[in-house]
């Protein structure tokens, strides 16, 4: 299994039948640029981010990651991010007692990382999660930001709908780290916190754009989540 394939959103109850889930999102083949829909231009987008004139953390590993964010986050301390979508903008506000989580979410956002993800797996009426695509820029760039490091735990807060929490390894994770460029906004059941509140690190909520989230979840979807239609994101701080 690809290093794209191995991540887990979780382990988890999607139906009434509590049955448990990994991602198993598949891998597709790179589309060409000009072929992409609904997508803009990375080159674009990437020269559109210069404009934050961003001072780049050296690479991420286990080791530094703590220091490395802490330290980010005391020098960017925005707390607001806004996902544009083909189906509209999603406002997401990070809390500010999950700091290296926030830190972490906005260094991805200033680096232009998420502007060549996509939503890749949609549950109606129970997630919908981003953070992964399967254009080549994606894991260069996870390479460049540092491939290895995990984000450890910052577990506090309960799911709810419309909060935002991190993705995580479904072997080799007693420490419940996070995968640092993954996400999923939950939207129900209540029945389904349980099998996620104390598993999965909670960063923020949704304020605005719900709608966008809901519209999203129920789009068609092939048999491994992703949708039929690849929903691109492009992600500022407000």
């Amino acid at each position: 299994m690809s290093y794209l394939g191995r991540i887990l959103f979780v382990c988890c109850c999607v139906t009434p039948l509590l049955v448990q889930c990994e991602d198993t999102k598949k891998q597709h083949n790179v589309i060409p640029k000009n072929q992409q829909s609904n997508s803009v231009s990375i080159q674009e987008v990437r020269q559109k981010d210069t404009l934050y004139s961003i001072k780049n953390l050296e690479k991420l590993t286990q080791e530094n990651v703590v220091k490395l964010l802490t330290r980010y986050g005391k020098d960017n301390l925005e707390t607001k991010v806004q996902l544009t979508t083909p189906y509209g903008s999603i406002v997401i506000e990070l809390f500010k007692d999950t700091p290296l989580h926030r830190a972490n979410f906005i260094y991805l956002v200033k680096q232009g990382y998420f502007n060549t993800t996509y939503f890749h797996r949609v549950v109606s009426n129970f997630i919908i999660q981003a953070g992964t695509s399967d254009n080549r820029e994606t894991q260069e760039d996870r390479y460049a930001i540092g491939h290895t490091y995990r984000i450890p735990n910052e577990i506090n807060r309960k799911h709810a709908y419309g909060t935002l929490s991190g993705a995580k390894y479904y072997r080799d994770n007693d420490d419940k780290k996070t995968e640092p460029f993954e996400f999923y906004i939950f939207l129900g059941p209540k029945t389904a916190t349980k099998h996620l509140d104390g598993s999965y690190t909670v960063f923020g909520k949704v304020i605005k754009g719900m709608e966008v989230v809901v519209k999203i979840s129920k789009l068609p979807k092939d048999a491994k989540q992703w949708p039929l239609k690849n929903v691109t994101i492009t992600a500022k701080t407000l």
